[in-house]
């Protein structure tokens, strides 16, 4: 855990600065925020490709007989669907519907499983599965201080793995693998957090470095460029996707987060389903909600307005470099606004006109049914 005078650095954060990374303090972690620029990173990700160290995320293992009971008890999202060499995104569940966090639920085996979880929560998710675990056979291992992780994104990533790992390229989206590189066990995934389509690959610290100077190396043809947390961001958001502890917390449920789908009510009992089902029958009274403006360039905090009236305030917001008008996500009273319908946001004291869109805002390669389908 970190404290306020200790700052935790990935085994990567050398190479960071030597490539003018501009180092940020992420949540404990000094991490880059930019190193070309955000517009040039963001556009190198949509076009062409980008590469990110994502160290920070953590790593559990479970494993045993009853890995998927326990799995499946603290997970709102069917781990049915996860079977081996495949994952699932999903939201585990307090007993309030609230999330303990967002993750992926890679099945490595029937008995054995890597959920990749947030910076943030890697110790409070930690404890959670233990505390959930009472009495099974299971083993959980946090094992986020073994492992780093890079993030290789963008429409010619799969060209660059033809070259470094082609059974990579035989994965659906949330697909993962096993392999040995540069002498060590690795695990390479395909989920693509900014969108688009890519891999990550997460290995022992000892060969990160290595990595990342081959992935730089295969990338040249492509004018792969490091890119940092700001563009990260646009990204994500652009691409509708969660930030936890700013878009949700222990306090939003899934279908308050408009992610209905990660929900298997059908699938048996597990925490949170009774509250969930009674939203599921009866509706929620806010929901996570996208907006785009006019003009001006929205901040978290923005306060949102319809009719005159504050019904609530941004979670994210950022200006995004596809559309080139401003964009935020918050959570709305009432929901269920239709697109298209008028808003105001409140940026440094001015209204701006706004209205309620469709969600995702841009749909990258990530979104493709190739991808989908490992084809």
């Amino acid at each position: 855990m970190s404290t306020a005078t200790e700052i935790r650095r990935t085994t990567l954060n050398e190479t960071m600065r030597k490539a003018g990374g501009k180092m940020v303090d992420f949540h404990g972690w000094e991490l880059p925020i930019e190193f070309s620029g955000i517009l040039k990173e963001h556009e190198a990700v949509r076009k062409s490709a980008g590469i990110f160290d994502v160290s920070h995320m953590g790593q559990v293992f479970v494993t045993g007989a009853d890995a998927f009971k326990l799995l499946q008890r603290i997970n709102a999202n069917d781990l049915r669907k996860a079977t081996p060499g495949k994952g699932v995104y999903s939201h585990v569940t307090n007993e309030n519907a609230g999330l303990v966090d967002d993750i992926i639920a890679f099945c490595l085996a029937p008995d054995r499983y890597l959920v990749i979880v947030n910076a943030t929560t890697s110790t409070k998710d930690y404890e959670w599965f233990k505390s959930q675990a009472v009495k099974m056979h299971v083993k959980i291992e946090n094992k986020s201080d073994d492992f780093s992780m890079v993030a290789i994104q963008g429409p010619n990533v799969p060209k660059m793995f033809e070259l470094f790992a082609p059974e990579a390229l035989k994965l659906p989206r949330f697909g993962i693998v096993e392999k040995d590189i540069f002498g060590q066990h690795c695990y390479i995934s395909r989920t693509g957090y900014t969108g688009e389509d890519g891999f990550e690959i997460t290995a022992p610290h000892s060969i990160i470095t290595q990595v990342w100077e081959k992935m730089m190396e295969l990338g040249k043809p492509y004018d792969i460029v490091p890119c940092g947390l700001g563009c990260r961001d646009t990204l994500r958001l652009e691409s509708g996707y969660l930030l936890y502890g700013q878009d949700v917390d222990d306090f939003h449920t899934t279908y308050e987060t408009g992610y209905g789908w990660v929900v298997a009510l059908d699938k048996g009992d597990f925490i949170g389903r009774s509250i969930l089902a009674d939203q599921k029958a009866n509706g929620v009274k806010r929901r996570l909600t996208g907006l785009t403006l006019t003009g001006g360039v929205p901040r978290p905090g923005c306060k949102i307005f319809m009719d005159g009236k504050q019904v609530g305030e941004l979670n994210s917001a950022t200006y995004s470099p596809t559309l080139k008008k401003g964009i935020g996500v918050g959570y709305v009273v009432p929901p269920g606004l239709k697109p298209g319908t008028p808003l105001e946001v409140e940026i440094r004291g001015r209204r701006v006109k706004a209205e309620v869109s469709q969600m995702p805002f841009h749909k990258g390669t990530a979104f493709s049914k190739n991808i989908y389908t490992g084809k």
